[in-house]
């Protein structure tokens, strides 16, 4: 890094000229060098390239994770669910373009170098492409067509109006430069040897094979609709090739950027800005809790109503809400009732609910023990969450956390107040096993899909509870020593044994029923990654209406059907002074995109990858 000298400085300022006399002295040295200037330290760039490298920014869930929470029905708003969950979501900037800028960068410094010297930095480089070619596909998935291949590149004598590149065309690009980073992965020689400046594997480019290998997946799964053949060829060669893929925690595309720093904290802890909250449905709760999927304790919040709380309730003759009291063991004390056991599965189990789908019941006194806030409430200084939200601790690293007490214990305040510098999972065993076990079964291959499955399951509850201790989420490892009926939430033996021996968690031959198995297991396990799980939604169908196994609640009745929800996100026009005034507009021509988001226009108007998906709800129609 302290090679680096003054271009990426200039590359961000604008080229800003510094002319203070004050400073002459300190630059002189740089300045008595003609090349100084412009020679930049590749493993730097390197480095920056995975700190900006984010595809879920705080804008992004802020603006859209809620509505693609919405489409897929994993979510339900606070007031119940009305005609706001068809709003759909906005376009925003390509996350490719932050890594894109290093990878130039890097290009260029290379070019600046004897040929020898440059010819050892082909991993490095190498590395952020296969960065970018994630991100690639990430705003593919987001907006269809996108500025790339012209991209980034102005200041090296590129346009400043980069053409809008096709999806169809990009995902030959991806391919194709996957497999020249995994030739270059393997094969080359006297190297540059990365150590600190590659945090997310180490410098070990055997890993690095195995995730690029492994991305070639999640194009194959994005080409079942246009190409299935060709899909399954680039599984074929992904399961074939010699470097092989994911296969274990040491390979998973899961890390921690830095520690800490003082430039930016959101490199350390993702954001210090609060997150929407994203309420689960009852549906995908019941369906995890009722197979003991230990991921529902990783992915959502307990609610606030433990033992003492519910107690404190029933000694003051206040209603506790019906679905709680479904697993609360009472007996009577000095004439009151009172808490005695939690029954069912008892802790942490009986902690998790969601909130019902029923279309705009928040004012329906049928619901109000979801909805009333009135049926939280002790009194006017203390109301409890009822339902289970997604947990924002694994999300980001800067979140404070208080234990629920009841109104008698305001004197005890016990908080986890700490930093938590943050974990974020992108891609992993668990993801890979399950587009094989989707690929095995359309070859009829039902015994290599179910060994696919299990691999998968297993791989993504262990995963979740990885990430769980390493951001140090509520409630594991600890009880925080107030309500004596509180259980941690950690993994427990057997745990994911007994989830395998349910019905839902095993393939047995349906065809029908296998894939949508496989495809619900992808939704659960993107479930921190909204934008993939809208995806699997959007592709597969899934969940299906009147489905045995995790039902789509139909709105039909409500007027708003599945071909109103929208399935990309909406697009503005631009001001008529943008420099990409007319490829925006040819772009959103040769797509078919309005821009006017009427009520169905956002389903109709779809990406190239989604053309002959099925509907939402409809299950998959790739057999």
């Amino acid at each position: 890094m302290k090679n680096y000298k003054n271009l990426f400085a200039a590359a961000l300022l604008g080229g800003a000229m510094l002319s203070a006399s004050s400073c002459a002295d300190d630059f002189a040295d740089l300045n008595t060098k003609k090349d100084a200037i412009s020679t930049a330290s590749p493993e730097f760039l390197l480095g920056q390239a995975i700190l900006e490298f984010d595809p879920s920014s705080y804008t992004y869930w802020f603006f859209n994770s809620t509505n693609f929470a919405y489409c897929v029905q994993t979510a339900v708003p606070s007031g119940s669910a009305t005609e706001t969950i068809i709003e759909g979501s906005q376009q925003g900037g390509y996350k490719n373009i932050a890594v894109q800028n290093y990878l130039y960068m890097i290009k260029y410094e290379l070019s600046q170098m004897a040929p020898e010297d440059a010819a050892r930095y082909q991993q490095l480089e190498s590395i952020v492409k296969v960065l970018a070619t994630y991100l690639g596909i990430y705003d593919t998935d987001f907006c269809g067509d996108i500025t790339y291949t012209e991209a980034a590149q102005a200041r090296y004598g590129g346009t400043l109006t980069p053409k809008y590149d096709a999806v169809k065309d990009l995902y030959d690009l991806f391919l194709s430069d996957l497999d020249e980073c995994i030739k270059i992965f393997t094969t080359a020689t006297n190297q540059y040897a990365l150590t600190k400046q590659d945090v997310v594997y180490g410098g070990d480019m055997n890993k690095w094979a195995k995730l690029a290998n492994s991305l070639k997946l999640k194009i194959a799964a994005r080409l079942i609709h246009q190409d299935l053949n060709k899909a399954k060829s680039i599984v074929a060669q992904v399961k074939s090739a010699s470097c092989g893929v994911m296969d274990g925690a040491a390979d998973d595309f899961l890390f921690n950027k830095c520690a800490t720093n003082t430039s930016n904290n959101d490199f350390a802890y993702q954001t210090g800005n609060g997150l929407p909250t994203i309420y689960a449905s009852n549906r995908m709760i019941d369906f995890l809790v009722g197979n003991q999927d230990p991921r529902v304790r990783f992915i959502y919040k307990k609610n606030s109503w433990n033992s003492k709380v519910v107690d404190a309730f029933l000694a003051a003759d206040k209603a506790v809400p019906s679905f709680i009291m479904e697993n609360v063991e009472t007996e009577v004390i000095d004439g009151k009732t009172r808490f005695k056991a939690w029954k069912g599965l008892g802790e942490p189990w009986v902690r998790y609910h969601g909130y019902p789908m029923d279309y705009n019941v928040g004012i329906d006194p049928a619901f109000a023990d979801w909805f009333n806030s009135k049926n939280a409430q002790f009194d006017d200084k203390h109301s409890y969450t009822r339902v289970s939200a997604l947990q924002e601790e694994m999300l980001r690293g800067r979140v404070d956390f208080t234990v629920p007490t009841a109104p008698q214990d305001d004197a005890i305040v016990i908080q986890d107040t700490e930093d938590v510098p943050w974990w974020g999972m992108y891609m992993t065993t668990a993801e890979v096993n399950l587009y094989l076990a989707e690929f095995a079964l359309y070859e009829n291959q039902t015994a290599q899909a179910q060994a696919y499955f299990k691999k998968a399951v297993q791989a993504s509850v262990e995963e979740y509870n990885l990430l769980a201790q390493k951001n140090k989420i509520p409630y594991y490892g600890k009880t925080y020593d107030y309500d004596p009926f509180e259980a941690v939430i950690d993994l427990k033996a057997g745990e994911v044994e007994t989830l395998l021996g349910m019905t839902d968690y095993q393939l047995t031959g349906d065809k029908d029923t296998d894939l949508e198995k496989v495809f619900l297991q992808q939704i659960i396990h993107f479930s921190l990654q909204p934008v993939e799980m809208f995806v699997t939604g959007r592709r597969s169908g899934c969940p299906k209406f009147d489905s045995d196994i995790l039902a789509r609640y139909d709105y039909a009745a409500n007027d708003m059907p599945a071909n109103v929800f929208p399935r990309r996100t909406s697009v503005s026009e631009p001001s008529p002074t943008d420099l990409m005034y007319d490829n925006i507009w040819a772009a959103y021509k040769s797509q078919g995109f309005s821009t006017t988001p009427t009520k169905g226009v956002l389903n109709s108007e779809r990406v190239w990858q989604d053309q002959g998906a099925p509907q939402w709800g409809a299950g998959p129609n790739v057999k």
